[in-house]
C-alpha cells in the first residue's frame, strides 16, 4: 500500500520560512510527478508546485521567487522550501505523487494527509 507522510508545517510569522517534507513509502515501480497543493478555508485546492522525475518544475505564480520544490529520488521524498511567507499562504498543504505500481501500468495519484501552515503575527 502506498503512503505519503508529510511533515514540517506549523505556525510562523510573516517573512519567516518553513520546509515541508513528504516521503512516499510502499512497493512501487516509479514515481512520475511529485508536487504540493494547498487548500485554504472556503477555497478549492490549488497547485503550489510540481516536479517531474526528469527535473521539469512548475510553480504557480503566487509562489514564484519565494518557494522552491526539490526531490530526492533515492529517498522518494519531495520537499517544499517556503521563504518570505505571507498570511495569504495560510492553508493546509497536501503532498501529491503520481505513482506507477508496476511496469506498463498507468500511474495513480496518491495524496498525503495534509499539514497545516499558518502565517500570522
Amino acid at each position: 500500500q502506498v503512503q505519503l507522510v508529510e511533515s514540517g508545517g506549523g505556525l510562523v510569522q510573516p517573512g519567516e520560512s518553513l520546509r515541508l517534507s513528504c516521503a512516499v513509502s510502499g512497493i512501487i515501480f516509479s514515481i512520475n510527478t511529485m508536487g504540493w497543493y494547498r487548500q485554504a478555508p472556503g477555497k478549492q485546492r490549488e497547485l503550489v508546485a510540481s516536479m517531474v522525475s526528469g527535473g521539469s518544475i512548475t510553480y504557480t505564480d503566487f509562489v514564484k521567487g519565494r518557494f522552491t520544490i526539490s526531490r530526492d529520488n533515492g529517498k522518494n521524498t519531495v520537499y517544499l522550501q517556503m521563504n518570505s511567507l505571507k498570511p495569504e499562504d495560510t492553508a493546509v498543504y497536501y503532498c501529491n505523487a503520481r505513482v506507477q505500481l508496476r511496469p506498463f501500468r498507468n500511474p495513480n495519484d496518491y495524496w498525503g494527509q495534509g499539514t497545516q501552515v499558518t502565517v500570522s503575527s
